[in-house]
Formats: structure tokens, sequence, C-alpha cells
């Protein structure tokens, strides 16, 4: 039964890669999803938090509350943004650009450790699947 079960293995895989990515982050002392907000925001001076929340694929609540955490770490930084006194664009500060080459050395570890240990071809199919099956699924 949980062999075919989506559910149950889904979430089996989930746990398998919250250890490692959990494990990796530590580092930096960053939660993999603080550490991944803080990257887009590197990459992507100035976006706004309903940028960030559609970017990641997370409520805007739950960007809010990452937000507000690295913030607190003075990691990242509010602005209020050009013509629209409610929304508020995000950018790293001064700190939060010390972590950015660890932060990218973190992540191609793991994409580069994932690989070896899936192989190539297993690995682009199963993120490729992935992607499909929540899009499907989000329709």
């Amino acid at each position: 039964m949980y062999e075919q079960c989506l559910y149950f293995n889904a979430n089996a895989l989930v746990r398998s890669l919250n250890r490692i990515w959990d494990e990796a982050f530590r580092q930096v002392g960053l939660s993999p999803a603080h550490g991944y907000l803080l990257m887009l925001v590197l990459e992507q001076p100035e976006l706004s938090q309903k940028a960030i929340a559609r970017e990641l694929g997370l409520a805007p609540s739950t960007v809010t509350r990452f937000v507000d955490a690295l913030s607190n770490r003075r990691l990242v930084e509010r602005n209020k943004a050009k013509g629209d006194g409610r929304e508020f664009t995000v950018r790293a500060t001064a700190e939060g650009r010390l972590l950015q080459q660890q932060l990218q050395q973190i992540g191609m570890g793991l994409y580069q450790k994932m690989r070896q240990r899936l192989g190539d071809e297993r690995f682009d199919k199963l993120v490729g699947d992935l992607r499909t099956a929540h899009n499907a699924l989000s329709e």
C-alpha cells in the first residue's frame, strides 16, 4: 500500500532532503528557507515581498516572517516601494552580502551532491517531474 502512495513517498523524500539541507545551511546559521530567500535577494536587489513570494512559491505572510527574521539578524532591510506606500522592497545589507559566496557554495555543493547520489539523468528527470506534478496540482 505505502509503495504506491504519493503522499507517503513524497513526505519521506522531503524528510530526507530536509536533513541534508538543514545540515548544509547550519554552517551559516540559517534554515534552508531563509538561505534561499537571502540568495534570491542577493541576486535580485530591491525585490518586492510580493515578488519574493511569487518566485519562491510561498504565502505572503510566510515571506513577511522570513524577512522579519533576516532583518532581525541585520542580513536584509525593507524599504518602502516607490509609488506604493503599502508595498516594501527587500535588499541585502552589507552583512547579508558577506554571506553570498558561502551561500553559493552551499547551493552548488548540494546540487553536485544530489547529482552524484542520484545520477545526472535521474536527477534531471526527478526535478522535471516534480515541477510538472506541482504545476498540475496547483491549477
